[in-house]
């Protein structure tokens, strides 16, 4: 399996394998929809993101997907979709993304890495800390409440 860049011209492979995993949105390990996959959402959203990288398969084409964009001063950056299909559950591949956008995010200079849970989900933050976040704390959302994880970039290497 090969990560590599994601182009905004994977968004039919992507929204495939997403079928394929009988989904309707990609959703990252704890379950909240992060992305619309129709063709025009993953376009958008890989158009908008600054870093976006795509784990694929030799046959099976798409298995997982991570999508960071940086805040407005450059200091931190969102982590706004992490996927992993689930037939490739515990392969190490949320790892090698994670490493991969940690390796962008640290080249530029990021300081910062933060991702959200809801704060219901226990074992999705200890899924963050077993990747090396720390919990900043816990924040009200339109969702419900939600722990705020974070993560020095060159740590997630």
């Amino acid at each position: 399996m090969d990560v590599r860049a994601a182009r905004a011209d994977d968004a039919e492979a992507l929204r495939t394998a997403v079928s394929r995993a009988r989904e309707e949105t990609v959703f990252d390990d704890i379950g909240a929809p992060l992305l619309d996959v129709s063709a025009a959402g993953v376009r958008e959203a890989a158009a908008e993101a600054e870093w976006s990288f795509l784990m694929e398969h030799d046959e099976e084409g798409p298995v997982g997907l991570a999508i960071a964009h940086p805040d407005p001063d450059g200091a931190e950056a969102e982590l706004l979709a992490l996927w992993v299909h689930p037939n490739r559950a515990g392969e190490g591949i949320a790892g090698e993304l994670l490493s991969r956008v940690g390796a962008a995010l640290a080249d530029r200079g990021v300081e910062t890495l933060r991702a959200t849970v809801p704060a219901d989900r226990p074992s999705a933050t200890e899924f963050f800390v077993a990747h090396g976040f720390e919990g900043r704390g816990t924040r009200r959302s339109p969702v419900g409440d939600e722990d705020v994880v974070v993560a020095a970039p060159r740590t997630l290497v």
